[in-house]
């Protein structure tokens, strides 16, 4: 029987990062799976097992909800810098398992981005800034620091599930120091490892924070140390470095910075989750031998 408390209740979007998520399980500690011509579906597995277990959160009350896939890994990024994350050295039978991730996803019921020449990212940012005026909350479920960078009061939040935690935008001033607008700034200072971005050397998370904490941006910090207005150990150094290396910092910071202007292409009434199409489910369910997950679903279309 179909539900329809997504149209009774308080409208929340619930935004995932499938990408990560997908990862996260082909690393995780469950048990290795095949499919019945042998393929690895480890990953897809636990990806619709995670999303399932969040439409049956009844604490997470998901009303709308859409998940962005990076495929392939590369984007415009990786064009500009060299250096930019990419494909190189993942697991092949991880990167096989992309595309069907986004079939199981679709066969949830669950609004897809694809995301080609942008990041998974881009579009999750742009889809938290377009449709946070109309509805109660928009649930970023990744805590990828990128996404920092739109949270908005409580309005835009991150949620990591896997942690149990919240970050609001009180939240990301009191781990990172600065404003969410400023986080990619702060990205392009002391680098980011998970995306490939090196920094500047010599320049640490607390004398960042401290800087972009209080001037908000890379072009407003002087030039002049005696004029900053902080406290700053090595401030000549720092100061030095900003200057000579003022290019790389932008252009790292341009890196970091994701899009909030995309087209969704869908409007929020397309992202309302109205339960799980019962037959082809349970055809994808049997086609992978995955018996186990046939009665998982807690609302049906």
């Amino acid at each position: 029987m179909a539900g329809d408390g997504a149209s009774a209740a308080p409208a929340r979007l619930h935004l995932v990062d499938g990408t990560y998520e997908l990862f996260r399980a082909h690393f995780s500690k469950r048990p290795a799976r095949t499919d019945p011509q042998g393929r690895d579906i480890k990953a897809t597995v636990g990806l619709v097992s995670s999303l399932l277990a969040l439409l049956a959160d009844e604490a997470e009350a998901v009303t709308h909800l859409g998940v962005a896939f990076d495929r392939p890994i590369e984007s415009w990024r990786n064009e500009v810098f060299a250096g930019y994350k990419s494909s190189a050295g993942v697991d092949p039978a991880l990167l096989a398992q992309l595309a069907d991730a986004e079939v199981a996803v679709g066969i949830l019921g669950v609004h897809v981005w694809r995301c080609e020449r942008v990041e998974a990212d881009d579009q999750l940012a742009s889809a938290a800034v377009r449709f946070a005026p109309e509805v109660e909350q928009v649930r970023i479920l990744t805590p990828d620091k990128d996404l920092a960078q739109v949270v908005q009061a409580s309005r835009i939040i991150q949620v990591d599930r896997s942690r149990g935690s919240e970050r609001d935008e009180d939240a990301v001033r009191e781990r990172f120091g600065v404003a969410p607008t400023a986080i990619p700034d702060l990205l392009a200072l002391v680098g980011d490892d998970a995306d490939g971005i090196p920094g500047l050397p010599g320049i640490g998370a607390r004398t960042a924070a401290a800087l972009l904490g209080h001037y908000g941006a890379l072009e407003a910090i002087p030039e002049d140390p005696a004029a900053w207005e902080v406290p700053v150990r090595g401030a000549a150094r720092i100061a030095a470095t900003l200057t000579e290396r003022r290019d790389e910092a932008l252009r790292y910071r341009e890196l970091t910075r994701l899009a909030t202007d995309l087209d969704p292409g869908v409007g929020l009434a397309d992202l309302a989750y109205g339960g799980v199409p019962r037959r082809p489910y349970l055809d994808w369910c049997d086609a992978l031998g995955l018996g186990q997950l046939r009665d998982r679903p807690r609302r049906w279309a």
